[in-house]
């Protein structure tokens, strides 16, 4: 890869000579601008505002405008003689856990290269220090005619360095947030959570620029002369009043659908079915005959169990509707023979 930079990391007294690669590409599709009338380029040509006359790359200078509108010339020369330790340094000031590194001040990423064999020996202790430590190096650079903040951390075996932009940098959230005060239910809540679950995670590796793919596609119809169907429009909703729950509940089933997680628990859902429910007909059929026999099944062990008495224990003394029924039964017995018995005797009779 070209190095776009090449100085040191200062680490304390140690000096790593290093040099700068980016560590990211753009892979966007960038357009021409051209004349819709015949299809020409436009191009843009840079004058000089005095004598009106094109001028090219090296007779191209910087300057500053002045609040007068004067413009003040500076050089390449006069820019790196400024006394600055940063000039041609990444000076690392202090050692952070990386969780104290805003994402909002994340900016281009780089790879730091080791520049020769001796730079070898610092650059891999510094890469093992950060390792073990766990923790990111802060530091000061300059580059492209300004002093920039940045972190080092390890990638793989390499280190990288992320530009940051300076807390100054980043604007406050004053007038961001909705300014109405919204109460969020916990079912809501609870959908949102079975949402983010069943999303789940994804491999970073697998994603793509769909858009990108789009282009493409368009660019190579129109260059063989093919048409190309137009994507359907997708209503995104907006400024729509909706149903919260509904919604999120859609979005879960229709995850689930995406991961087939929903085929799996409607064939479940359906033996379960089957072997549960049994139909009218069959239960008509076989209801009172099946009662019966429970009835009778169930019955049978418990008078079994009555007869059985405990040896060395009297039994348990009948109590309530059994009891009432073995007592009219004998006073019934007794009137019976009594007045059997008195049929029984001869009447005296009325000459005696």
């Amino acid at each position: 890869m070209r190095s776009i930079w090449n100085g040191a990391i200062s680490f304390g007294l140690v000096s790593i000579p290093i040099k700068l690669v980016n560590a990211t590409e753009s892979h966007s599709i960038s357009f021409r601008q051209i004349h819709l009338a015949d299809g020409g380029r436009i191009r843009y040509r840079k004058v000089c505002e005095i004598d009106e006359q094109e001028v090219t790359a090296s007779e191209i200078g910087k300057g500053y405008e002045d609040a007068d509108g004067s413009i003040i010339p500076i050089t390449d020369e006069d820019l790196g003689s400024l006394p600055l330790p940063t000039a041609k340094t990444i000076e690392i000031v202090a050692f952070v856990p990386a969780t104290e590194i805003d994402p909002l001040q994340m900016d281009t990423a780089y790879y730091l290269s080791a520049n020769g064999v001796p730079a070898a020996k610092p650059y891999t202790l510094l890469r093992e220090a950060l390792k073990r430590s766990q923790k990111v190096a802060v530091a000061k650079y300059a580059l492209r005619g300004r002093e920039r903040l940045g972190m080092l951390r390890v990638v793989d075996d390499v280190i990288a360095m992320h530009g940051l932009l300076w807390p100054d940098e980043i604007r406050a959230t004053d007038g961001v947030a909705p300014e109405t005060d919204v109460s969020v239910r916990e079912a809501e809540l609870d959908l949102a959570d079975a949402l983010m679950a069943t999303l789940g995670e994804v491999d970073m590796d697998t994603l793509h620029d769909d858009y990108r793919e789009a282009v493409e596609a368009l660019i190579a119809s129109k260059a063989s002369g093919e048409a190309l169907e137009p994507a359907a429009s997708g209503d995104t909703g907006g400024g729509k009043v909706i149903d919260l729950i509904a919604v999120l509940e859609n979005s879960v089933r229709a995850a689930k659908k995406a991961r087939g997680e929903e085929a799996e628990e409607a064939e479940e859902s359906e033996s379960a079915s089957v072997a549960e429910v049994t139909s009218l007909a069959a239960r008509k059929k076989s209801g009172g005959t099946g009662a019966k026999k429970k009835a009778s099944a169930s019955a049978t062990p418990r008078k079994a169990t009555a007869k059985k008495s405990t040896p060395g224990r009297a039994p348990a003394k009948k109590t309530g509707a059994r009891s009432t029924t073995k007592s009219t039964a004998k006073t019934a017995t007794k009137k019976t023979a009594k007045t059997t018995a008195k049929k029984a005797t001869p009447k005296k009779s009325a000459t005696a």
